[in-house]
């Protein structure tokens, strides 16, 4: 199929392309990497009056640090962060998480500011973002204003964004915590079914000061298991204590039937990645990590 017929409109500046998005009253989308929203468009699933291209807004693709914070532009894109000095010694999590999202091609067009405001409860930036405390910066007519990334995503591609909104940035707080991702998916580069991140800091010998687990595919949104977190910060991660932050994930988890896998299916992956992400974890701090 192809798209329905639509203007076509090019920004020069973020200032620019809100003031688009606020003329078309909501009937117009942002045009960044186009990996999901083309695809919409052919399908049909949206038909807007107008398309924003934003892909020569200068200085939006950069990857710097700034007092404490890893600061990446809404444009920039999954191989730049992928291949990023910066994020893989501040980040190393995310590094790990953006290789898993599609294929060299997807990763070479698909921008973070993008995923972030498509919202795709299997997606892993969103996942990272939660993971990683982040902060998204959306501008609008009015102004810019800083979300946390616990309070953006409400739902299935449904954010807080307003029609006039644009995500201009991405600020994630160093981390020093070892890390740990896994996800299933039916081949690598497909969208998931499942996925998990832990990030845990080391207390003593063997202990964990604290985890956080962040889990992604098994609920309408991704999510920071705060239960499931708690029953395993201030322990050694022993067997019971991973049975019992599984079962939690599994308790918080709403999860679907789709025509990846079914709810039931979901269900009995998640105990076992979250096995799987505590043992990873705990093996790279035995190597080392930080």
């Amino acid at each position: 199929m192809k798209p329905a017929p639509f203007a076509y409109e090019r920004a020069a500046s973020a200032d620019e392309a809100v003031a688009m998005l606020d003329r078309y009253q909501g009937d117009a989308r942002l045009l960044a990497g186009g990996q999901s929203l083309v695809p919409l468009l052919n399908m049909r699933l949206m038909q807007p009056e107008a398309v924003i291209d934003v892909n020569r807004i200068p200085d939006l693709d950069g990857v710097r640090e700034d007092n404490g914070h890893v600061r990446i532009g809404a444009l920039a894109r999954y191989s730049a962060i992928e291949w990023s000095p910066i994020v893989g010694a501040r980040l190393p999590l995310l590094s790990e998480i953006v290789r898993y999202i599609g294929d060299r091609q997807v990763r070479t067009r698909g921008t973070i500011g993008g995923s972030l405001a498509h919202a795709d409860p299997t997606g892993e930036m969103a996942l990272a973002a939660l993971a990683l405390d982040a902060t998204i910066v959306v501008q609008s007519p009015t102004g810019t204003r800083e979300i946390a990334a616990r309070d953006f995503f409400l739902g299935p591609y449904f954010t807080v964004l307003e029609p006039a909104d644009m995500v201009v940035e991405v600020r994630f707080p160093h981390h020093t915590m070892v890390t740990a991702f896994a996800e299933h998916a039916r081949r690598h580069g497909d969208f998931c079914v499942i996925s998990v991140a832990a990030l845990g800091e080391p207390d003593g010998d063997a202990g964990w000061k604290t985890v956080r687990l962040a889990v992604g595919g098994a609920s309408h949104r991704p999510f920071v298991a705060d239960e499931a977190s708690a029953a395993l910060s201030n322990t050694a991660l022993e067997p019971d204590a991973v049975e019992a932050a599984g079962a939690a994930c599994v308790e918080a988890a709403e999860p679907s039937d789709d025509i990846r896998a079914s709810a039931d299916y979901r269900a009995h992956l998640l105990p076992i990645y979250v096995r799987r992400v505590l043992d990873q974890m705990k093996a790279r701090r035995s190597q080392g990590a930080t």
